[in-house]
């Protein structure tokens, strides 16, 4: 094991975790079984194959300090290695290892997760509440959880039945069909995944259904803090996430305003971005894609007047290191959705996600709180225009948009571009208003110049003019 690898990863986390503790020299032969008990289940409750005790590092400041703990000590005329496997019940792999880090001395026991049953020291079982242990007798609904893991696996959107069962999915046909990618009727639910193993339909088939029952929002506020005004929530919410994700993304043209730039200018202006597009668009799919959906809470995006945060429940993969992270070395929460996404080229798996974000606003653009991670994308603002975004009128905030066009009418031609033979009645659908409104914003989109119709009204296409 690499002991330097493994603290680079420990100490990005701004505290302890369940599943790791930091010591200096403190060493109680009893506690310390307690401990290996608790983290051995803490580290099965949230997915992890190990857990660690670390001396040498601080557990306040974090910070390395060294240690004189020495592990080969004897408890009882025994060694202490062994005390700890006999008393564990039943017996999970436990190592020590050892090494000199910047002249300080670090000693790491590593414990293997629980496995079919709760890992007990002294027939007690332990888990551990935050960063401090407790026995699980006093917190049966933790206890509950950790049999259900044992028995089922680390609950996925895959394994985790939806709570809806009239589910329909018109639109996931759509989608695909948009594609160029046909999905048999017959097949298409077990060849996604959509069941659980007793047949009832699961997270993954809630999230790709016509009304996900999960929105997704974004909340604009005037100044820098979420004490300041809320101005408006746009929901791309309630719908397929495969639509509620591609709205989310065309939303981020509307909230890139396009600066102009006259300092010193002598032939023709800067147009300057209010943030960088390709930064934003990785974050919301990670997001979407990452999101840890099995506790039904969806990802939240809040737009200030001098950044836009983006904010995923969970956090990183189990197997994931925090280093890999930052590399780009994808290992996904959702991996069937993931495929899914790959299969509609919505990412292509390279893992270049991350590292885009790190390359334009560095690693500081993310931060792991204790469930959730959250990428702020700042704003370039070469002058102040308030603390709203885009021109004002009246007490409303004006989103400056490129084409000149409403949203309504942005969407519309979006869709078009990605299937140029849809009709009136999936562009009812897709875009939620009423017949007659499609008909006068289609009617706008013709007599301006931005679509023409080929051919007939049957059998005919739209072809979009202006970009």
């Amino acid at each position: 094991m690499n002991i330097k690898e493994l603290l680079s990863e420990l100490l990005q986390f701004s505290k302890e975790r369940e599943w790791f503790e930091f010591k200096e020299n403190w060493f109680e032969p009893i506690a310390l079984g307690e401990y290996v008990s608790a983290l051995s289940n803490a580290a099965a409750l949230v997915g992890k194959e190990f857990a660690y005790f670390v001396w040498g590092v601080s557990d306040k400041e974090h910070a390395l300090v060294g240690t004189d703990f020495d592990q080969y000590q004897d408890y009882k005329n025994e060694p202490y290695i062994n005390f700890l496997n006999r008393n564990l019940n039943p017996r999970v792999k436990i190592d020590f290892f050892e090494d000199n880090i910047n002249g300080k001395r670090i000693v790491v026991l590593r414990i293997e997760s629980a496995k079919d049953i709760p890992t007990a020291f002294n027939r007690v079982r332990y888990i551990r509440i935050g960063s401090s242990k407790d026995t699980m007798e006093k917190n049966p609904r933790i206890e509950k959880e950790l049999f259900r893991i044992l028995e089922h696996g680390y609950p996925t959107i895959v394994n985790t039945k939806s709570q809806y069962n009239d589910l329909t999915f018109n639109k996931l046909f759509m989608y695909y069909g948009s594609k160029g990618i046909s999905l048999r009727k017959e097949t298409f639910k077990k060849n996604l995944c959509l069941l659980t193993k007793d047949g009832s339909y699961n997270i993954l088939a809630q999230l790709l259904s016509d009304n996900s029952h999960l929105p997704l929002r974004v909340s604009i506020f005037e100044g820098t803090t979420k004490g300041s005004n809320l101005y408006s929530i746009k929901e791309f919410g309630f719908d397929c996430i495969l639509y509620s994700l591609k709205n989310l993304l065309d939303y981020g043209d509307v909230l890139n305003v396009i600066q102009s730039d006259e300092t010193n200018r002598k032939e023709e202006r800067k147009e300057i971005p209010l943030f960088d597009i390709k930064s934003y668009n990785e974050a919301i799919v990670n997001a979407v894609l990452h999101n840890k959906w099995v506790e039904g809470n969806e990802p939240m995006i809040t737009v200030f007047s001098d950044r836009i945060e983006i904010l995923s429940r969970g956090t990183i993969a189990p197997a994931q290191t925090l280093e890999g992270f930052y590399l780009g070395e994808s290992v996904p929460v959702n991996e069937k959705l993931s495929e899914i996404f790959a299969q509609l080229r919505i990412s292509d798996k390279s893992g270049r996600g991350v590292p885009k974000i790190v390359e334009t606003y560095t690693r500081n653009a993310f931060q792991f709180r204790d469930n959730s991670i959250v990428v702020t994308i700042p704003f370039n603002s070469i002058k102040k225009v308030g603390d709203k975004i885009g021109n004002n009128i009246g007490d409303k905030p004006v989103i400056t948009r490129k084409h000149g066009l409403n949203l309504t009418r942005e969407r519309i031609l979006s869709e078009m571009r990605h299937n140029p033979n849809i009709t009136k009645s999936e562009l009812v659908i897709l875009i939620g208003i009423s017949d007659t409104a499609i008909d006068n914003n289609i009617r706008y989109l013709r007599n301006n110049g931005y679509i023409k119709r080929i051919g007939e009204n049957k059998n005919g296409y739209w072809e979009v003019i202006k970009q």
